[in-house]
């Protein structure tokens, strides 16, 4: 999933802010939901307005279940 994340307040979590185009099922009219995940973030190296790749691992936390995988300005996260 792709996002951009919107705090980086937490130690090593980043939370990203990702959007969804879906359709109403009666009306079909389209509309933008957006949902924020809690993404780890070992090296605290991603900040505010950064767009970022996330992807879903085990759980390490109560929230937190995603990890940071690729930065849409190119640093990346090899770490398994």
């Amino acid at each position: 999933m792709e996002g951009v994340v919107v705090s980086d307040t937490l130690d090593k979590t980043a939370i990203v802010a990702v959007d969804t185009l879906k359709a109403h099922p009666k009306y079909l009219k389209r509309y933008l939901s957006t949902k924020r995940y809690k993404a780890h973030d070992p090296e605290n190296r991603f900040k505010v307005g950064d767009k970022l790749k996330i992807m879903e691992i085990r759980p390490i936390s109560k929230d937190k279940k995603w990890k940071v995988i690729y930065s849409e300005q190119g640093t990346m996260n090899n770490e398994q």
